[in-house]
Formats: C-alpha cells, sequence, structure tokens
C-alpha cells in the first residue's frame, strides 16, 4: 500500500484509483461495505481520508472519541488489500472548501478518481453541504463513477462508531468485534515507565492512549503482534487499561503482559486487541494481594484465550 499526505504532485501510477471516501475510524463492518463496493476491475483501490479528523478539527477541547489513531487504520486498510491510501490534510483551507471545489481541485485535478464511492449517509464540503446528490451530479458533469453505499445493520441495529464506543465503555470487546468485524485494537510505540510490573514479576509494555476513546477501565485478555524489531510475531497476554490506583497514578495508559516472552520491547510497535474484560481496577491492600490477583488474572486469561 502506498500512503500520500496529499492531493498533489501525484505521479501517474498513484492516480486514477477507485476510492472510498470517509473517515473510517474504527474500519467497521459498514466502512467495510463501502471499501468492497469501491472495488473495480483494472483500477487500483483507493481510500480518501483525512487527518486530523475533522471532528478533531472542529471541537479540539472534545473528548476524545476516536477508535483509532492513524497508524491503526493504515494498518488495518492495508489488511482490506488497499492499493492507493490518500490522507488529505484537515486544516482551515480544506475545511472552507466549498463541495464543488473539493470535487474539482482534489477529486478530479489532483487524484484523478475513475470512481468514488461513499456511505449513504456521507457529507462534504464547506459546511457538509455536499452530498451524495452533489458527488453523484458532478461525477456525471466531470467523468467519474459514484456508487452509493448502503448503511450497513446487524439485528436490525445500524452499526455505528457510537454504538461501538458504547459497547467499549460498558466492559464489551466482543460486542464491539462483531461490529468492527475485527477486534478492537490499540496501537502505538512501547514506551519507558516506572518498571513496578518488572519488581512484582509482571515486566509490561507500556502504551500511550492519548486521543483514543478509552474503553472500560481494567483488566483485560488480549491478543497482540509486535510489528516492528527482533520479536515481531502474535502473542497473547493481560493488559491492564487505566490509571494504576494502588500506586496514585492519575494518567490513563496501557500496561501489557506478554505471556512467556523474554525481550526488549522499548521503542517497538505494538498492536494489542482487547478480547475479553476481565475485572475493573482495584486497589489492593499491599503488594502480596496485588500480586495474587495478578496471576488469577493470568490464569482467568490463558483459559478465555485458549480457544481466540
Amino acid at each position: 500500500m502506498r500512503t500520500h499526505n496529499h492531493w498533489t504532485g501525484l505521479q501517474a501510477q498513484d492516480r486514477a484509483a477507485s476510492v472510498a471516501m470517509g473517515n473510517f475510524d474504527g474500519v467497521h463492518l459498514g466502512h467495510q461495505s463501502v471499501i468492497g463496493q469501491a472495488r473495480h476491475p483494472g483500477a487500483p483501490l483507493g481510500i480518501v481520508t483525512f487527518e486530523p479528523h475533522p471532528r478533531q478539527f472542529f471541537a479540539p477541547a472534545a473528548p476524545p472519541f476516536r477508535l483509532m489513531n492513524a497508524e491503526a487504520r493504515g494498518h488495518r486498510l492495508e489488511k482490506l488489500g488497499v492499493d492507493q491510501l490518500y490522507v488529505l490534510p484537515f486544516d482551515s483551507a480544506l475545511a472552507g472548501m466549498e463541495a464543488e471545489a473539493f470535487v474539482r481541485d482534489v477529486l478530479v485535478a489532483g487524484l484523478g478518481v475513475s470512481h468514488v464511492t461513499v456511505g449513504a449517509d456521507f457529507c462534504f464540503g464547506k459546511g457538509r453541504k455536499g452530498s451524495v446528490d452533489t458527488l453523484r451530479s458532478l461525477g456525471t458533469e466531470l467523468g467519474f463513477g459514484v456508487t452509493i453505499a448502503d448503511l450497513v445493520a446487524i439485528d436490525g441495529v445500524e452499526i455505528s462508531s457510537t454504538a461501538i464506543r458504547t459497547a467499549l465503555s460498558e466492559g464489551r470487546p466482543r460486542d464491539a468485534a462483531r461490529m468492527l468485524g475485527h477486534w478492537h485494537r490499540i496501537e502505538g510505540a512501547v514506551l519507558h515507565g516506572d518498571k513496578r510490573g518488572k519488581g512484582l514479576g509482571f515486566p509490561t509494555a507500556n502504551m500511550g492512549v492519548e486521543g483514543l476513546h478509552l474503553p472500560r477501565l481494567g483488566v483485560y485478555a488480549v491478543k497482540l503482534d509486535v510489528l516492528t524489531g527482533p520479536h515481531a510475531g502474535s502473542y497473547l497476554g493481560a493488559a491492564s487499561l487505566g490509571v494504576r490506583p494502588m500506586f496514585g497514578e492519575n494518567l490513563p495508559n496501557l500496561e501489557t503482559f506478554i505471556f512467556d516472552f523474554e525481550g526488549d520491547l522499548y521503542g517497538q510497535h505494538l498492536s494489542v486487541a482487547l478480547i475479553d474484560y476481565l475485572r475493573p481496577e482495584m486497589k489492593f491492600d499491599g503488594l502480596e494481594a496485588l500480586i495474587s490477583q495478578m496471576n488469577a488474572d493470568c490464569d482467568r486469561a490463558r483459559l478465555l484465550l485458549a480457544d481466540v
């Protein structure tokens, strides 16, 4: 997959894609339906998306809501067979661009799209004045095809990022995965922490969660992939997502204990999938009680992960 951070200066082989367009936060089953309908014989499959998410641009002080950072979204799109990923910088210039100018200048003159597929609720351009009808009309005028994908539902309930966030907030990662079509993952670099886990016999890989919607705080059974470095591969483990009340911390992070692993992961990139919620965060009466509970958490996680 080739990634581009602007619509200008593209080489000929990076143009003329059949693209799916949207924010694709979570890359859930509804998004996957849009992407699937964007596949056309003889044309590269492309994605047109935005960074930062427009909601972040317009409301920077709002609570974090994203299901994925840009890195995780890119990895998921690559797994779906995307050839060209166009990550457009969502700044004041793009936010102020009228819908027709966006189509003419960005999609046609810049990307040279052959076909555009969007969801039925897609809006674009300044003030979100551009609709699917606008896009269809301009496609006819400017010579590219347009497909409008129906929204996707499970058991009569529409799949949405909002519904997935609710499932994660309530500690229901398997329900979230059912709507996503894949496990919910947190991705990023392994950071240096206080190394308390190592002293307790449970060395952990620590990752930041800034800018992301936080699932229910607590302990999870997890699957994880080490994406870079000499230990690249797939593993199982138990992870604590939270503020470490035992030690008076209050900045959320993700600490993952990897089963049957020895090695240095600092600076490497991990993708941690939340499989099952085990318990909420607790404050224990001493380290012995904490270690006992951590052993119990790991035993239970191993059982739950045996058939995943």
